[in-house]
C-alpha cells in the first residue's frame, strides 16, 4: 500500500518553502524550496509617478499609483505557487496539504488554488513561519499532523 503523503507550505507573499511528511513519527523533510527576489518598490515602477496638466490654473498635480506594486508581486507569487501545487498534485506528489502562510499571502492563495487542491487541504496556519528554523517548525502543527 502506498503510504499517503502530506505537503506543508510555509509560505510568504515572496518565498515559500515545501516539506514533506510521510506519516505519524517520520518528521518532516523540506524538499523545496520557492523564492521571489525582492525587490524594491523603485525597481518594479518608474522613476518618478505622472504628472497632469493643471489646465488653467498652470498648476500640476502628481499622479499616486493605483496598484501597490508590491503587493501586485507579492499576488502573482502565491498565483505561480498554486499552478505549482496543481501540477504537483496531479502528478500524484501530495495527498493531502498543509498551508502556514502569512495571512495576507493565504487571502491571496486560496482563492488561486484550484477546487481540486483545495480538496487536498487538511489544515491552514495564517502565520508567516517563513523566517523559523526547521527544527522549530513541527512545534507549529501539532494540533494539524502528527510529526
Amino acid at each position: 500500500m502506498k503510504p499517503t503523503i502530506t505537503w506543508i507550505v510555509v509560505a510568504d507573499g515572496g518565498q515559500a518553502r515545501v516539506f514533506e511528511h510521510d506519516g505519524p513519527g517520520k518528521g518532516m523533510h523540506q524538499i523545496k524550496d520557492y523564492s521571489e527576489a525582492h525587490l524594491r518598490d523603485q525597481d518594479l515602477v518608474s522613476d518618478r509617478s505622472g504628472r497632469t496638466n493643471g489646465g488653467s490654473t498652470g498648476n500640476g498635480s502628481g499622479i499616486a499609483y493605483k496598484n501597490d506594486p508590491v503587493a501586485m508581486r507579492e499576488r502573482q507569487f502565491v498565483e505561480r505557487l498554486a499552478d505549482v501545487l496543481e501540477l504537483r498534485r496531479s502528478e500524484g506528489a501530495f495527498q493531502h496539504l498543509i498551508i502556514a502562510a502569512a495571512p495576507t499571502a493565504l487571502g491571496d492563495l486560496r482563492p488561486a488554488l484550484s477546487e481540486a487542491v483545495k480538496a487536498t487541504i487538511i489544515g491552514e496556519l495564517p502565520k508567516d513561519l517563513t523566517n523559523i528554523p526547521v527544527a522549530k517548525l513541527p512545534e507549529h502543527f501539532d494540533g494539524l499532523v502528527a510529526l
